[in-house]
């Protein structure tokens, strides 16, 4: 059987990750703009402040692999692929420039109108990111992010614009990007530096209530414009393994699960769930959400859940005194049992058809696979050709057990999209040098290079991939 014949192969990419053009046809600036290369997790995860660029520092978004001026040249090499979906996300700067303006930017919205045209002359679904870790940074100096209730209203001001003005071009869409992510690098996730003394879960989980309002709004907004449009929340995926069989050590395993699923489980079911009650009971945390709230969220779930697969983690007992590695943002133990990437991320294959079939036993909603990839050092040569087998390899493995989670468990998948199918800037290391692409550009991590586009092997390789609707995965 395999794949479905309407399966959507694609690739997927962030605005801040690749367009650059930080300031150009009246774009604002966003908190992706002022994270540097260096001291990158510090800043992120809301530790240090850096609310503007500041001197010694290198900023890999501004520039990043310009997009912005070869997105025609870009999309083209997609279409050669054979792209049936393209993922990309908006930048709430290039729109929204300051983000609580009343009118919209119009050379920000004509941008993404030719970009979007672009794929349509192809046959190319947009899939389209509403917010990819970006939010204006006068949201964030003047309103504190996230965490605070106006912002739900720019954002719903944003999606207002977003869905009238493509109407009937646009029929897939994102919400938030990696909405689970909030919790592990806050500036990232939703524009917050925590203050002396701030009771930081409390700041945490009431930016969260209102990025879950937000999303449930912008369901209801985008059902009521065009019925055919398909609104998806997006999710880090990864499930835990216990470290052993001891009880407490499968009991963090569950717990850590559920923290990563929270977020979805609000924006597939509707409501919080009494563990989650439970845990603000249990820490102080005093959220506050009104009867609306509760109504909005109740009658506007997703119509299917999406997410991100790069690998799987340990969930340890709570008093466990173990040495962690970071994977993602996410801290784990090493998992001895599987191979590392460079980055030290560990690569489980079956971990990903795990994972697949836990969400969709979880939520019986349609799933997306909107990221899979592998970040690797590419060398190439004097042309600009890589001879990529490791991601072939890394790629092929996974989309086996895929579709091993579709043929043999029954699971509903609409689609794949590679994460970085044209290397872009790393958003956890700010380094060009964490390649994904199937497309080699020529640049380096501070900014040298003639930002030249050429074809890595993987290039044919995923367009025979595709031709075979996931059936031939051969290296030859």
């Amino acid at each position: 059987m395999g794949f479905r014949k309407d399966f959507l192969w694609g690739g997927a990419t962030a605005a801040n990750q690749c367009e650059g053009a930080y300031d150009v046809d009246g774009r604002g600036l966003a908190n992706v703009d002022v994270i540097p290369i260096e001291d990158r997790a510090e800043i992120v995860t809301g530790k240090r402040k850096m609310l503007d660029f500041e001197e010694g520092y290198f900023y890999p978004a501004k520039e990043s692999i310009d997009m912005y001026h070869h997105y025609e040249e870009d999309i083209a090499l997609f279409a050669e692929m054979g792209f049936k979906t393209y993922r990309f996300s908006i930048a709430w700067s290039r729109i929204f420039p300051k983000g609580d303006e009343v009118e919209p930017n119009e050379r920000g919205l004509a941008f993404y109108d030719n970009l979007i045209d672009e794929l349509l002359k192809y046959d190319i679904e947009p899939l389209v990111t509403i917010t990819h870790f970006d939010i204006p940074m006068h949201l964030v100096t003047e309103y504190g992010g996230w965490r605070n209730r106006k912002v739900i209203s720019f954002y719903e001001r944003l999606c207002k614009v977003l869905f009238n003005r493509y109407k009937g071009k646009v029929k897939y869409w994102l919400t938030f990007n990696e909405i689970n992510m909030l919790l592990h690098a806050p500036f990232m996730g939703a524009g917050i530096v925590f203050d002396e003394g701030e009771h930081k879960e409390q700041s945490l989980y009431q930016a969260a209530h209102h990025e879950l309002v937000a999303s449930a709004l912008a369901t209801k907004i985008a059902h009521e414009v065009d019925p055919n449009n398909k609104i998806g929340c997006m999710m880090a995926g990864g499930v835990h393994y216990p470290l052993t069989p001891k009880p407490e050590d499968v009991w963090g395993a569950y717990t850590s699960d559920r923290e990563n699923l929270f977020f979805i489980d609000v924006q597939a079911r509707g409501y919080y769930p009494n563990y989650a009650l439970k845990y603000f009971e249990r820490n102080g945390i005093e959220l506050e959400i009104s009867h609306e709230d509760k109504a909005i969220l109740k009658e506007n779930p997703v119509d299917f859940i999406s997410f991100s697969y790069y690998n799987t983690r340990i969930g340890v007992a709570e008093d466990a005194e173990v040495e962690n590695v970071e994977s993602n943002l996410f801290q784990t133990p090493d998992n001895p049992y599987l191979e590392k990437t460079e980055w030290g991320w560990p690569i489980d294959p079956l971990g990903f058809r795990t994972t697949i079939n836990s969400i969709y036993d979880r939520y019986q909603k349609p799933l997306f696979v909107v990221e899979n990839g592998l970040g690797a050092v590419d060398e190439p040569d004097e042309n600009g050709y890589v001879e990529d087998d490791y991601r072939i390899k890394y790629l092929a493995e996974h989309i086996k057990q895929m579709r091993d989670a579709v043929d043999l468990d029954g699971v509903d998948l609409l689609g794949y999209t590679t994460w970085g199918c044209i290397d872009l800037v790393s958003a956890g290391t700010g380094e060009m040098k964490k390649r994904y692409g199937f497309i080699y550009v020529d640049r380096d991590n501070y900014g040298n290079g003639t930002l030249k586009r050429s074809k890595k092997k993987s290039f044919n390789w995923y367009k025979k991939v595709i031709a075979s609707n996931g059936e031939d995965l051969s290296n030859n």
